[in-house]
């Protein structure tokens, strides 16, 4: 099923969506954490994917 390319649009580029499965396990994938590691970072420090970077670097074991 193709990506529905409306909601891409109405999204910031610099943000990261806790509902879309996708961009949640990319990053999660980038980053070498687990997808319920990007929730939990989500909800402490927002959706910023830049302030999510450093959040998921300052991780410990990782």
């Amino acid at each position: 099923m193709a990506k529905d390319k409306s909601r891409a649009d109405l999204r910031a580029a610099g943000q990261i969506s806790l509902d879309d499965d996708y961009e949640v396990n990319l990053f999660a994938l980038q980053n070498n954490i687990t997808p319920a590691q990007v929730r939990e970072l989500i909800r402490k420090h927002g959706n910023d994917r830049a302030t999510l970077t450093k959040a998921a670097k300052a991780l410990p074991g990782r």
